[in-house]
Parts: C-alpha cells; structure tokens; sequence
C-alpha cells in the first residue's frame, strides 16, 4: 500500500495544537460534542463529581457554563441553567419542579408559549394550571391550594405591560411554602432584579434583550444553586441544551446590555410620550406613563421602564393591521427585544388561536399594536408611527 499523502493520523484525531498557555480575552468557544478522558479511573471521577472534567455538550460545555456565570451574575443570583430556548427554559423549569398531581398558578394575562403549555400540554401529566385575574394573583394568599407548588408571572406582562408588586407576590408565596418564578424579559436584570425583591427564580427569553441582535435562540432559569440543580435532570432528558456557538454569541451580547438598554428605555419613553395624547389611538399602554394603571408599581421596582410598548387603534384588527401595513422604520416580524424596532399584532402571534373570553380576561384586543423599540433615532421612530397612523 501507498504511503498516505494526507496529514498525519496522530494530527487529526488528537487535540494536538491547543495553546494551554494562552491567555483568550473572549472566552473561548467550546463547540465539541464530547470530551476525552485519559483512563477508567479518570471516567470514574468525573461520575463522583471530583474531577471537573466534561462529558457531553448534552450535559455541559466550557461555553455555555462561562455564559451561566455572567447570567447569573447579572440577575445576582448563586447560579443559572441556559436552555435552547425560552420555550426550553419555561418547559424545564416547570417540569423539573412539578410532578403529577402537581398544581401551578399563572397569570391569566400571559406569554402565549406560556399559556398553551399550561392549557394544553401540562394537564396530559397531570399537573394542573390555574389561571387568576390579575387581581387575585397581586396577593395569591387565598388562591393558593394544598396541592399549589409554583406561581409563575409576568411583571411587566406581555403585551398589555400591567406590573405586579414583585416583592408583595413573592412573600406571599414564601408564607404559603410555595415556589415563585418570574419572567423578567420585558424587563431584564438591568431593570428590574427580582430576587432581590424575595423571588425564587426568575427566567428569561435571552433570545430577546439579553442577547439582543435577533440572532440567537436561547433560554435562562437564574436562582439559589439548589434549585437550578433540581432543575438539571430535565435539562439534560429533555435535551434541551444551549449550543456553545450560540453561548458565545449571548455573551458577547451580554457585554452591551447595560449600554442598549439605556437607549431602549429612552426611545420607549420618548415615543410613548409623544403618542400618549394621540387622538387617532384608543391606548398608550407603557409603565413609564403616568397613565398607566400600574405606573406606580413599576416606578417602585425598577430602574427603567423597558423598551416595550403596545398601542391599541380603534377599528380592531382591520385598523390596527392597516397601521402595520403602512410602517416603515419599525419592522414587521415577531419576537422583541433586538436594537432593532419591531412590530407585531398579539391577536396573530403571541395571543394567537385564544378565545374572545381568554382575550378578554386577559385584556388583550385584535386593536393592539406591539411595538419593540429599537435603538434608532427616537424622531424616526415618532414619524414613522405619525405617518402609519395615516
């Protein structure tokens, strides 16, 4: 047989030509499926837990646990667990708290992801969703049943932006022993730090401000170390685990939020302001206006008001889908939170396929516009909504 023209095998199976004595300023991008040992024994000690190695990306990767750590500290938490997804991190942390016959209260006025995994896929287990008007779950002391493990919310809420007082909920919660988790990403660590306000976990969509550049699918659940590692069976069996390429983009992202979201609370503002008056529009709603029935509650609890706002047209969906025919700066597509402006009608995204009386409990109508506010020049963004207003 011919000698072999190719590079040497010893070169191309090995990890030959690692640089241990470099010094990355950016951590590193970690995107191997699996991790070598070098003896039985070495395999055994990863298994105790005492040698620090990796396994599998499935279970964990260099990158995604340096992403963990700056997640973690931003929420100022112990820990945190990054998922594929939003929707990955929802479905992991609700079923690695809850079991069947299990109950978990939510917000009537919800993420639609949220909602229908409640409605629809929880119950096939036998966990339980209870849904509350906003006003029973401001205290949920006397919703709160033998059976009650968990009350998830929203605070602001998607898209109609009411506010709950974080930390009145969470002590609630607590008296009863009874866990309590947020989703925090309309108004991320930045804004709003909820576990300093006494709740248990707090999760976000870091698809949407966390990463930030509309590139990027991912998850976090940040909170004590003993309840993100209740949390990793589900991880690990529902194989919903971040990519490390992706990790790197989120924590590249991550390097900026403090600077974006600046922008993005000033543009909201600015443009709610503006709007707040208009006569051509049934409602304004934005927690930094003082017209919002909750303003005084978001004043309390955060640092900015976020970069979400959501108008309402009178004329329904008829009106309110001319309105998104027409802009031009804000662009139509779903998701938020990107230093681009979006906009989006909730009847047809993240409300979709609800009832008249879910839509009405929840106090969302087919006249909503849900505008993400970009990082643009605010008097673009005004005449861009002046103009599509027609």
């Amino acid at each position: 047989m011919p000698p072999s023209k190719g590079l040497p095998t010893r070169l191309i199976h090995t990890a030959e030509g690692a640089q241990p004595d470099a010094a990355p300023l950016t951590t590193p991008i970690y995107e191997t499926t699996t991790f070598l040992f070098d003896s039985t024994a070495d395999v055994q000690a990863y298994i105790d837990g005492t040698s620090g190695k990796y396994l599998y990306s499935r279970y964990d990767n260099p990158s995604t646990r340096a992403l963990e750590a700056k997640l973690a500290s931003a929420e100022q938490a112990e820990a945190a667990m990054v998922f594929g997804s939003g929707m990955g991190a929802i479905s992991g942390t609700l079923l690695g708290l809850l079991s069947a016959g299990d109950e978990v209260l939510c917000s009537a006025a919800i993420y639609g992801g949220t909602f229908h995994l409640l409605q629809s896929f929880l119950p096939r287990l036998g966990i339980t969703a209870r849904l509350l008007d906003l006003d029973d779950l401001r205290d949920p002391t006397a919703s709160i049943g033998p059976r009650t493990r968990v009350v998830w919310f929203e605070s602001p809420i998607n898209p109609t932006l009411r506010c709950l007082d974080i930390a009145r909920l969470a002590a609630a919660c607590r008296a009863a022993g009874v866990l309590s988790v947020v989703d925090n990403t309309f108004a991320t660590p930045y804004n709003q730090q909820p576990l300093s306000l006494g709740v248990d976990l707090v999760m976000h969509s870091v698809t949407k401000y966390l990463n930030g550049h509309s590139d990027v699918t991912a998850g976090a659940v940040m909170g004590s170390q003993a309840l993100i590692e209740r949390l990793l069976p589900a991880r690990k069996l529902l194989g919903a685990m971040l990519d490390p390429m992706a990790a790197s983009l989120v924590a590249r992202g991550l390097k900026t939020l403090d600077v974006r979201m600046e922008r993005h609370n000033a543009n909201a503002l600015g443009l709610a302001r503006a709007i707040e008056g208009e006569a051509r529009l049934s409602r304004v709603l934005y927690p930094g206006l003082r017209s919002h029935p909750d303003h005084a509650i978001a004043a309390g609890q955060m640092r900015g008001f976020g970069g979400m706002i959501t108008i309402e047209l009178p004329g329904g969906l008829d009106a309110a889908g001319r309105f998104f025919d027409r802009i031009a700066v804000f662009k139509r597509a779903t998701s938020l939170g990107g230093v681009e402006s979006l906009a989006g009608l909730p009847v047809l995204t993240s409300q979709y396929g609800w009832s008249d009386e879910q839509l009405a409990r929840a106090d969302v109508t087919p006249g909503m516009v849900r505008l993400s506010v970009g990082i643009e020049t605010l008097e673009d963004l005004i005449a861009d909504v002046d103009q599509a207003l027609g």
